[in-house]
């Protein structure tokens, strides 16, 4: 009951029973229609979405407002619950209706690569590393176990720390894979500051891991580093 109480009170506040727009909502749906989504800047992508959120009324200042505070669609869809309750006109249920694209976004990615050998997808699981972690607020370490055929066995969250320390226990790490029969594992993890390039940290933190396979013939095939600048591959940095 609270939680509609403060939808309602949102709605009031932005005039959603007022609404001086009459067409408006009519008319984007319509070039939807007639032209696609790909011509719509970010914002009107939002409104759509906030559509269905908000019966009635103005929600482009809701959406201009989300892209202001997180930058782009990618740090308004990244952000979490408690972030978007954050921005003016912006309640837990339309925090959660937002959620909920990053969600099916994220096992669209998962599907994209759990289906045929990680390794032959690369830019399929590049994408989907981005899209699960570019936009992260906190250092966050992940694992992905494979199988003997490099095909997806699990995406795990190992360890998630502060804005950029993430504490990693090889020993964890290899006993999960273990739990699993897993026969390869590729390590990601983010740079809340943006940018990609490993740290010296995670240059010894993986020399570390890899050491602790190798007695359990478990392999590291890579360890990517996400930044929404980009994504790091130490393989391809020759550092593994």
């Amino acid at each position: 009951m609270g939680r509609r109480v403060d939808e309602f009170s949102e709605s009031v506040r932005y005039g959603d029973f007022a609404d001086p727009n009459v067409g408006h909502r009519d008319r984007l749906r319509e070039r939807v229609r007639l032209g696609g989504f790909s011509p719509l800047p970010d914002y009107e992508l939002l409104e759509l979405h906030l559509f269905r959120t908000f019966p009635r009324g103005d929600v482009k200042p809701r959406a201009k407002a989300l892209l202001a505070r997180f930058g782009s669609l990618g740090g308004v869809l990244g952000a979490s619950v408690d972030e978007l309750k954050t921005v003016p006109g912006i309640g837990v249920t339309a925090a959660i209706d937002l959620k909920l694209l990053h969600e099916a976004a994220l096992r669209l990615g998962r599907e994209s690569i759990s289906k045929r050998p990680v390794v032959s997808s690369w830019s399929a699981l590049l994408g989907y590393v981005r899209v699960a972690l570019a936009n992260e607020t906190r250092e966050q370490f992940r694992v992905l176990f494979l199988d003997k055929k490099n095909q997806l066995i699990a995406d795990e969250r190992m360890n998630q720390g502060t804005v950029d320390h993430a504490p990693v226990y090889p020993r964890e790490v290899m006993r999960r894979a273990l739990e699993l029969s897993a026969s390869a594992l590729i390590l990601v993890h983010n740079h809340p500051s943006g940018d990609p390039t490993p740290s010296g940290a995670d240059v010894e933190m993986t020399r570390q891991i890899i050491e602790a396979g190798k007695s359990l013939r478990i392999s590291i095939h890579d360890h990517l580093v996400v930044g929404r600048e980009g994504v790091a591959s130490f393989k391809s940095l020759g550092l593994i």
